[in-house]
This record gives C-alpha cells, structure tokens and sequence, in this order.
C-alpha cells in the first residue's frame, strides 16, 4: 500500500471525525488527494464516513496489524516451555495487500528460514482447496503463512493439515472459544459453520527434503455486508461479544501455537495428535457424503486412521480416503 494511503488509514483507524484539511496538513497533500485515497479504501471493503463540516471516519474502530506488537507477545511467550523449542528470531513479514500470502511465501522460499511468515491485510487472489476464491476483506481477518521445511520426503506429511487444524483450535481456546470443532481435512467449524480454513502447499520429492507452505484463512470480524461464501460461516467476534478481539494478539498466539504442533509432528508424526483430534470431529458418528470428483460415496464418519486418511463406514465396510480432491458434507 501507498505510504501516505497507509498513514492515512493509520489516522482514521480509531473511528473519529477529522477534517480533510487537517488529515492533508497532516500527510502533506490537497483535499483532493485525499479524498482519492478514501476512494481506495472504499474498493478495498472500508465503510468510510464522509460528512461535510466534520470530515472523514471509519465506521467503527480499525484495529491494524502491527509487526512489533506481534514480535512483542511472541518473545513475551518463548520463556515458556512450551514454547522454548521454537525457532528465534521471528521472521515475520506484515503486508497490506498482496495477491495470496501462499504465494508470496512461494516467492521468496529460497531465502526463508524454518518458520518464516507473511501475514496481510488483505488478499487480492486468496484462495483454498480445490482452487476456490478465499473472500479477503481489508483487516477483517487473519491471512497468514508459514514456511515449514521437512526431512524425510511426502511419506512423513500424513495428516499435517489435521494437525494444522488442532493447534487452531488451541489457540481459539486461548481466547475463550472452546466450541470449535475440527473438518476434515483442513476446516475449523463453530456451531456447524467454518471459521476457519487451511491450505498446504508442498514442494519436494519422495525421501528427500519438502518444503510446505502452511496457509490459514482465520475469519475474525466480517462486514456485515459481506457476500461471495457460498456456505454457512462465522467470526472470532461474533463469539467474543463484547470483547474485542485484537488481532495482534491472535496472530502471535497462532504462529505460536501453529510451530509448537509442527515440532511435536516432526518428532512423533500424527499419533500424538490422533485422540484429540477424534475428541473435536465435527461428524463423528454421523451420516456424511464424500464429493470425489463426478462421483458421490454416502456413508458413516468412523474417524480418521493412523496416517489421518479419513474413515467411512459404506455398506457395513469401513474403507479408508486419503486428502487431494475429497470434499466432505453432512447429509
């Protein structure tokens, strides 16, 4: 973003009135100017006030991503044991918009340690399974990603998303939200609704290195007015009421609680995780149809298996589904 359009934003962020003469004596520019950088904010989702005689404000309060609040929890927490095991120092990009914080991690892998993040404001072309749009409004949200470089080839991913998912859901814990269940493969659901959503990307080959790209969509504070999900969902705040959730805060907490699981996982793979994981399954016991492809199976969710490839009873035979292109809904 623009460094005057991010100045301005910071300005506006606590929901006051303020003139455009003071906002342009502030940035340097014309009333003009200003009133084009409001333009902006508007196509990027902001509901921005304009009232003549008082100036300009934000709907209601803008709380904005801050990489040394961020930086600041996080070496707070590593003093913990938990969390001692953690890579230090925290690589930790805070973007406004980029097309896809996937991508972007992507793009500079070469040059990126174990842990390495980027998280936006907003997301131009996020996106999640099957190649589906990630609707990404300005500082509703968390958009992150995570780098993750694992030894051993594929074999040894089995069931990350599923691990993925379970430290999600400790860090909404965290926060007082203790009715989050788990989707498979890569979904976290309150009430039968997604909050939450996890896409891995991975590069490597079988029995040599593999660098993963752990990406989480965290829906925190949605527009009202918001459209283009095509199923049931929620928000953090919706949950919270009234605290305000602060996502500073959250960001920190998930990459915390996202690189504990991940070093428990390279030690032990899934079996740590498997109990908790059946404890927080979304259709467990229930009657759930498979979309695979053009194809369709019905059956009954038995769990998941020791390599986290989903379990279905179908015609009185548990048969076992690994991840790819499987989509899975009640029924």
């Amino acid at each position: 973003m623009h460094s005057t359009r991010n100045k301005l934003l910071h300005l506006l962020a606590q929901s006051e009135f303020i003139s455009g003469t003071e906002l342009g004596a502030q940035l340097g520019i014309s009333r003009s100017a200003i009133g084009k950088h409001i333009d902006a904010f508007k196509q990027l989702g902001l509901d921005v006030f304009s009232v003549r005689g008082k100036g300009y404000k934000l709907s209601e309060p803008l709380s904005l991503l801050s990489h040394d609040t961020i930086s600041d929890y996080v070496q707070a927490q590593l003093s913990h044991e938990k969390y001692r095991q953690i890579p230090q120092p925290l690589y930790l990009d805070v973007l406004n918009v980029v097309d896809s914080t996937n991508t972007y991690i992507k793009q500079n892998i070469a040059q990126l340690s174990q842990g390495a993040s980027c998280i936006a404001e907003a997301q131009s072309a996020g996106r999640g399974r099957h190649g589906k749009q990630w609707i990404s409004p300005f500082a509703s949200s968390i958009y992150l990603s995570m780098y993750w470089r694992f030894s051993g080839g594929y074999q040894t991913l089995s069931g990350l998303s599923l691990v993925v998912g379970l430290a999600v859901n400790r860090t909404l814990n965290h926060f007082g939200i203790t009715d989050g269940q788990l989707k498979w493969p890569n979904d976290i659901y309150i009430n039968m609704q997604k909050i939450a959503g996890i896409l891995i990307e991975v590069e490597g080959s079988v029995g040599d290195e593999v660098h993963c790209v752990i990406g989480l969509g965290l829906n925190v504070n949605l527009p009202d007015d918001i459209t283009g999900i095509e199923q049931p969902f929620t928000d953090l705040q919706s949950h919270s009421q009234p605290t305000m959730i602060n996502r500073n805060h959250l960001t920190a907490q998930l990459i915390l609680d996202i690189q504990h699981a991940l070093i428990i996982f390279e030690k032990s793979g899934l079996s740590s995780f498997i109990s908790e994981w059946e404890s927080l399954n979304v259709f467990a016991d229930k009657d759930i149809t498979l979309i695979i492809g053009q194809q369709s199976v019905q059956g009954v969710c038995m769990g998941i298996d020791p390599q986290g490839a989903l379990r279905v009873m179908v015609d009185g035979e548990i048969k076992t589904y690994h991840g790819g292109e499987i989509s899975v809904r009640a029924r």
